[in-house]
């Protein structure tokens, strides 16, 4: 991946509420470029859900049927 698409991914992780922040960051830095590219690609639709569905997501108060976009919230919460 280039330096400019992760930059703006990157930013894109920045949502402003701090532990979203910092799951989202944590994921880039940590497991993105070791991820296949279809986990990324669903990574980068969570990135257009709104704060408060990726806090359901997180929690467990929704759930999606995408099983890759359950991947990555799975990855999120690890602490591997």
């Amino acid at each position: 991946m280039d330096s400019v698409k992760r930059a703006r991914l990157g930013w894109r992780c920045r949502r402003g509420i701090r532990e979203l922040d910092l799951l989202l960051m944590r994921y880039m830095d940590r497991d993105f470029n070791r991820v296949d590219a279809a986990e990324q690609a669903a990574f980068e639709t969570l990135l257009t859900f709104q704060d408060p569905e990726i806090l359901d997501l997180l929690t467990g108060r929704l759930t999606v049927q995408d099983a890759r976009l359950q991947d990555v919230v799975e990855r999120l919460l690890s602490n591997d």
